[in-house]
């Protein structure tokens, strides 16, 4: 007997970052979102760097992270601020436009956000919730980073009043880490420790966010490190103009000491 197997449809293939909309219309909050991701990710290059000799790690600013399939599309991504995910590439096919969870599989290592306000929105744990007609609750963003995408740390930074909270995923939930002794948050596997430094960056003087290595000492942005090696060039030139002049001094010394000795009829010159 022959069996007739009759050729099923299959549901369309989740869509994937060229698909998604890689913005929600809404303005950035404020001018100094952009130059504090910017001194993050200049100033940690090195490390992931080490880190990744493959060059296998990407970083996002203000992009979105899509966790589940909604309509709108948005509706189911969230935008850290900043964020580094390891053992991913940087770019697919040449660029990327969001990263997308259920394409890579990999969480990010660490979410940072900004808060312009007093942080309610990045502290919200109201949970995913679907009601009777199918309708639902759009999560906090909190609970969706804890829960769902399960970032390892996440840190919220109140740009207006310099508070900074970090927290550590540890079984299945964040705990509030306490700042060590230096006031700085280890993040151990990256070697490093997150803290705020107060100083003059790109022409705003402010407190930012900033890295440390674990033995406390700053990570630099690349600009820092250019100004550190031209004030040390300038040290050396100085120094090396000063031992010339010493040398010079010495020179007119023995000279006029010499022709003071010529004067009173005595050859310096001369064999004892």
């Amino acid at each position: 007997m022959t069996e007739i197997i009759t050729a099923t449809g299959l549901p369309p293939a989740f869509p994937d970052h060229t698909q998604l909309p890689d913005e929600d219309g809404t303005f950035v909050k404020n001018f100094q979102e952009h130059p504090q991701s910017i001194i993050l990710t200049d100033s940690i290059g090195p490390v992931v760097e080490r880190l990744h000799p493959d060059g296998q790690y990407a970083i996002g600013q203000d992009c979105g992270i899509y966790w589940r399939e909604t309509d709108p599309p948005e509706r189911g991504a969230e935008a850290p601020d900043w964020f580094y995910v390891p053992n991913v590439p940087a770019t697919l096919d040449g660029f990327r436009r969001s990263y997308v969870l259920w394409r890579e599989h990999m969480a990010p290592f660490i979410a940072l956000e900004f808060a312009s306000g007093n942080g309610d929105e990045e502290r919200d744990r109201t949970p995913l919730t679907v009601a009777a007609d199918g309708t639902t609750t759009k999560p906090g963003k909190f609970w969706v980073y804890e829960r769902i995408i399960r970032i390892p740390y996440y840190g919220i930074y109140e740009m207006r009043t310099g508070n900074l909270e970090v927290y550590h995923l540890i079984d299945f939930g964040y705990r509030r880490m306490e700042p060590n002794e230096r006031g700085h948050y280890p993040i151990p596997v990256l070697d490093v420790e997150l803290g705020l430094w107060q100083g003059s960056y790109q022409n705003q003087e402010l407190l930012w966010l900033r890295w440390w290595d674990s033995q406390g000492n700053l990570l630099l942005t690349g600009s820092e490190q250019v100004e550190i090696e031209r004030a040390r060039t300038e040290q050396e030139r100085e120094r090396a103009e000063q031992e010339r002049e010493r040398a010079e001094q010495a020179e007119r010394k023995v000279t006029q000491l010499a022709e003071r000795l010529r004067a009173m009829g005595i050859d310096p010159d001369a064999e004892d």
